[in-house]
Parts: structure tokens; C-alpha cells; sequence
């Protein structure tokens, strides 16, 4: 496991204790993350939604410093799965 990911499942993990549903962020070149009622930790299964971004993207998002809708529109972070629980998630990551 990358430090990326290490990094990025403590930082999730302040910020969201669990997730209605099964979320995955895919970290390019690095690993994913998964989210869900158990909470955030490394792994890569099966997810209801899965975005995808850049390890500096993911980053800037993580600290606050890029929104998630705006890493979207501007096609910096890709969505695939349920829209709703994405909005969810960008939300809590709020």
C-alpha cells in the first residue's frame, strides 16, 4: 500500500466515521480507498460508487483545498456509479 493511501484513509477517517452505502476513490497510480458503514479503510472491492481522481487531486480535495463538484465539472474527478450517494460523499467531505 502506497503512502498516499495510508495518509488518506487517516485523514477520511476524521472526517467520516461511516457511509450510508459503498463508496470506493480510486487514486491513479496509487491504490483505492473504501468507505462504507464500517467506515474508510484500503481496499479495492466492490462499490456502489467509485470516483477517481489523481493522487493531487484527491489530496487537494482531501485538504480542502479543491471542492469535489468543482474536481468534477472541470473533469479532474470522475464519478461512476450512483450520482447520489458522490453528492452524499462530496458533501461529508465538506
Amino acid at each position: 500500500m502506497s503512502a498516499v493511501i495510508d495518509a488518506a484513509v487517516a485523514a477520511l477517517s476524521q472526517k467520516v466515521q461511516s457511509f450510508d452505502g459503498i463508496a470506493k476513490f480510486a487514486v491513479n497510480g496509487e491504490g483505492a480507498i473504501m468507505i462504507d458503514e464500517d467506515g474508510v479503510r484500503a481496499g479495492d472491492d466492490e462499490a456502489d460508487v467509485t470516483l477517481t481522481a489523481d493522487a493531487e487531486v484527491f489530496q487537494a480535495i482531501l485538504a480542502g483545498e479543491m471542492n469535489p463538484t468543482t474536481a468534477f465539472m472541470t473533469g479532474k474527478l470522475s464519478v461512476d456509479g450512483s450520482m447520489g450517494l458522490a453528492m452524499k460523499l462530496a458533501s461529508a467531505l465538506g
